[in-house]
């Protein structure tokens, strides 16, 4: 019992690590939450950092899930390898080490995903790349598919642990978005490709 306690634990601590703030720390000697969305995820490390960061950003973040799910597994009890996903992307949202404002999850439950259902998370990125193809809205694309993850993990999976699951990380998805979603419907969401250096309000 207590090692699956630490699994959860740990998994929450790992999350809490953000390759976003340590690589705009290194990158440009920045607070990458002071700037652009005041986000701490590769999204924003995109439009203030470019490119090269932000993909280290976004594999960084989804290793992270992976991780935490295979730690789950080393216990040998499939809730408690859930849980680890879920405390995981807790983590990287609210992070102990950044006093609690990290960033909203989408790469590390992506790695997450991958680690649990491979083909549920095939499906999801290539719904979310298409959304983000024809819009050209990160935001669009990653909400899309947080709302589609319930109803293709029950049809995969058919396990009421497995959509209880994935409707939590649904459920922080959407919430962790909640500005994004105002702004689409406000039509004042940024691109992909806009370029933002300028710092938070």
């Amino acid at each position: 019992m207590f090692f699956k306690m630490m699994s959860i634990i740990i998994s929450y601590l790992l999350g809490s690590i953000s390759f976003s703030y340590f690589i705009a720390k290194i990158w440009m000697g920045i607070d990458i939450r002071n700037y652009g969305s005041g986000n701490a995820g590769a999204t924003n490390v995109l439009r203030v950092l470019g490119t090269k960061p932000a993909i280290i950003a976004l594999l960084g973040d989804a290793l992270k899930g992976i991780i935490a799910v295979y730690l789950g597994k080393l216990t040998g009890d499939e809730s408690i390898m859930l849980l680890c996903g879920l405390a995981v992307v807790i983590g990287h949202n609210w992070p102990i080490f950044l006093k609690f404002k990290g960033g909203k999850g989408i790469a590390t439950s992506l790695g997450v995903i991958l680690t649990i259902s491979p083909l549920s998370s095939l499906i999801l990125i290539i719904i979310g790349v298409f959304i983000i193809y024809i819009t050209r809205y990160v935001s669009l694309g990653s909400i899309t598919s947080a709302i589609i993850l319930p109803f293709i993990f029950y049809m995969l999976h058919k396990s009421g642990y497995y959509l209880v699951f994935a409707l939590v990380l649904t459920f922080l998805a959407l919430f962790r978005h909640r500005s994004n979603i105002q702004r689409l419907l406000s039509g004042k969401e940024s691109k992909l490709g806009e370029k933002k250096t300028s710092r938070v309000k």
